[in-house]
């Protein structure tokens, strides 16, 4: 993907997603969503289960795996239809995705650029002084999107 159509996508997904935040009030309630809507809704864990073809210990079962983080998507969009409501799912970076990426190509930059500082030092060779406007520079020549993620 061309970097330009990479950022627009980005600024999509993060204007998309800032609508959601803050992302506590999303905060699966203690026992589940599935037992929270049940019981708001006056549904028993029978009634449930025979929307579902499943006995009430089952949907016990599937409530605790919900609160325990280890019910698959497929069961749990399941439950959600057979309570008249929609699965959504998402990841929501912890800051904006423009963020992560600046971020981490800053992270980056800083390395190499110390690195390069280092050596020139070392050869005794005068280093420019302003380290924003290297860091920019950096970014902007040396770092390409797909090498932000390579582990070091």
């Amino acid at each position: 993907m061309k970097p330009a159509i990479r950022n627009r996508a980005r600024d999509r997904l993060d204007s998309k997603l800032a609508s959601i935040k803050p992302i506590d009030s999303f905060a699966r309630p203690p026992k589940g969503w599935v037992r929270a809507i049940r019981d708001a809704i006056g549904m028993t864990g029978t009634q449930l289960g025979k929307r579902l073809g499943m006995t009430a210990q089952g949907i016990v079962s599937l409530e605790r795996s919900e609160a325990s983080g280890t019910i698959q998507l497929n069961t749990l969009r399941r439950a959600a239809e057979a309570m008249d409501c929609v699965l959504v799912y998402a990841l929501v970076p912890k800051t904006s995705l423009t963020e992560m990426v600046d971020h981490r190509a800053r992270e980056i930059a800083l390395r190499a650029l110390g690195r390069v500082s280092h050596s020139m030092a070392l050869e005794d060779q005068r280093v420019d002084r302003d380290l924003e406007k290297r860091i920019r520079n950096y970014i902007e020549t040396a770092l390409r999107d797909r090498d932000l993620w390579e582990t070091t």
